[in-house]
């Protein structure tokens, strides 16, 4: 007889499914291989003969009063959360004394049913569900080593404790929940307790009951066949696999009577018919073609076009970091200033934001605050001026960076503001900040003690006011202290007609394009000249710290 090849890999395996899992159906087989009182015999003493007659062994009944064949080997086919009853169950809730909860006595109920109905189908395989005691026990109780003495972590308790068979719901009163959003103060059992992972599952354990004849019914003969769970995502996790084509589980039990037993664990859920796989299909397709019309009523079928000499912009921006400033917690308030002349914005976008308060970490020498904050706003420009020497001007970005402190001081850190990009694409942008800052030094013991200092009543200041009308704007006698940096990124979308119409329209009229081409060009020409000025510095500092028979050779006497 050859060998029977066992399935030693019992770990668990994942299966997703998108069908209700009620329709989950196993197929359980348990088969007793090997037993002590298996053969029971009584040699027969015959002279004359050195062999035993094969019919001297024989099979003595049992005290259960059924069958030894019908012991030996079991199938049966389980649906998911089907509740069989074992021995011991039978025997105890027959007993209206041991019931305590509603459960049990449902149990009671169901039982009577069955006695009076012929007795229970199944004999050593039996089922605990998601709602027994055993499910909340077993899972309390399970080690994470084979050690004896093993000591529980606090990891190993709060996923014990963790059931996750029905995800809790918060309350919510008027379509805003109860508990806040962040807990500024929490404590360390707070932290302890909400930092773990809580996804609902639904468990079950399929059963077998290996006590010897007549000894059905004892806690201590009970073993786990199969592990089945199933969270609300539709993940299946089975412990151990499906048996399938890799041979049968075996179970040794222990004690001085030592069996042997295999079982099979395979799938017994039934197949979809094409009719059905066809009416889901098509079910599907009709789902998602209601949904695909659907968005498209809300984006529409019509592009937007702009009108003749008109330019949308659109931005997607970000508040990167902040970094090189004195104190903690910074937050940034920012908004966009559009031209007065051709620039409009539609009234339900805003052009300005604050940000969180964020504490900054170290990065190297510096200290930096990421904020991760973005922001969206659209604009429209309509071009009206046609005259050659007119340039359109383009929106500001400023920026006001303060502190908080734990005491509520507020502090100014500084101002800073930076042209919009007039090209579309991906930018990074980073602007300096300074912030005024008076000579006396009550002034800053004031500032660190009780915060506050000199602010701008008009943050455009930064660069030229709206409101100036004159033709030099001066700062004499403003003191100012370079403090840090913002950075920003912005993803710049442009739209015209200008984009499409022909080259010969172009030579025929200069249109809002070539007014920003050229805007574009004027500061690119702006920025060359402003280097060449300051490498021509440097070159005469250079020149004017060498010593002067190096500057001028030739005036130097030959001996």
């Amino acid at each position: 007889m050859a060998e029977t090849a066992w399935n030693t890999d019992t770990g668990e395996a994942v299966y997703r499914s998108r069908d209700p899992v009620r329709n989950l159906r196993l197929r359980v087989h348990l088969q007793r291989i090997t037993s002590s009182t298996f053969l029971r015999y009584q040699p027969v003493a015959q002279p004359g003969k050195d062999f035993i007659d094969l019919g001297t062994f024989t099979s003595h009944p049992i005290a259960s009063g059924h069958r030894p064949d019908e012991e030996e080997e079991e199938e049966v086919e389980i649906g998911w959360q089907e509740k069989l009853f074992s021995q011991f169950e039978v025997d105890l809730y027959q007993n209206e004394a041991a019931c305590q909860s509603p459960l049990d006595y449902q149990y009671r109920q169901e039982i009577l049913k069955l006695e009076s109905s012929g007795g229970r189908k199944n004999r050593r395989i039996f089922t605990y569900t998601d709602s027994d005691r055993y499910t909340n026990l077993e899972e309390h109780c399970q080690k994470m080593t084979t050690a004896a003495s093993e000591v529980p972590s606090f990891l190993a308790e709060r996923m014990a404790n963790v059931r996750r068979r029905r995800q809790d719901k918060q309350g919510t009163e008027g379509g805003i929940l109860k508990s806040r959003m962040v807990c500024w103060e929490p404590s360390e059992e707070f932290i302890r307790s909400n930092h773990v992972i809580n996804t609902p599952l639904q468990t079950m354990y399929i059963m077998a009951d290996l006590g010897p004849y007549g000894k059905l019914g004892y806690k201590t003969y009970e073993h786990v066949l199969c592990i089945l769970k199933v969270d609300s995502n539709g993940v299946i996790t089975v412990k151990p696999d499906f048996s399938g084509l890799k041979g049968p589980y075996r179970i040794e039990t222990e004690g001085e009577k030592q069996e042997l037993w295999k079982y099979t664990i395979n799938n017994a859920s039934l197949l979809a018919q094409p009719e059905e796989e066809e009416q889901e299909r098509r079910v599907f397709k009709d789902l998602y073609g209601r949904h695909k019309e659907y968005l498209s009523s809300l984006v529409g079928t019509d592009f937007e076009t702009m009108a003749p000499g008109a330019l949308r912009l659109f931005v997607n921006g970000e508040v990167v970091s902040a970094q090189g400033y004195e104190y903690d917690n910074l937050y940034v308030h920012f908004f966009v200033e559009l031209p007065a002349a051709n620039w409009s914005s539609p009234e339900f976008h805003r052009l300005s934001g604050v940000t969180q308060t964020c504490v900054t970490k170290s990065l190297g020498m510096d200290k930096v605050a990421y904020f991760s904050y973005p922001f969206t706003f659209e604009a429209f420009f309509l071009h009206e001026d046609e005259s050659a020497d007119a340039l359109p001007e383009w929106p500001v970005l400023y920026c006001e960076v303060r502190s908080l402190d734990f005491w509520h001081r507020y502090r100014v850190e500084g101002y800073g503001a930076v042209v919009l990009p007039a090209t579309p694409g991906s930018h990074t942008l980073t602007v300096s900040t300074w912030r005024p800052m008076e000579l006396s030094p009550v002034a800053e013991l004031r500032r660190f003690f009780i915060g506050g200092s000199l602010e701008l009543e008009d943050l455009t200041y930064v660069r030229i006011p709206g409101t100036f009308k004159g033709e030099h704007l001066s700062r004499f006698g403003l003191r100012t202290e370079t403090t840090g940096s913002v950075t920003f990124r912005l993803h710049c979308v442009q739209q015209s007609r200008a984009f499409m119409e022909s080259s010969s329209l172009r030579k025929r009229m200069r249109s809002v394009l070539d007014r920003l081409e050229g805007f574009s060009q004027q500061s690119s020409i702006h920025n060359v000249l402003e280097a060449f000025h300051r490498a021509r510095r440097r070159m005469q500092e250079a020149r004017d710290s060498l010593p002067q028979d190096l500057v001028s050779p030739s005036s130097t006497s030959v001996s």
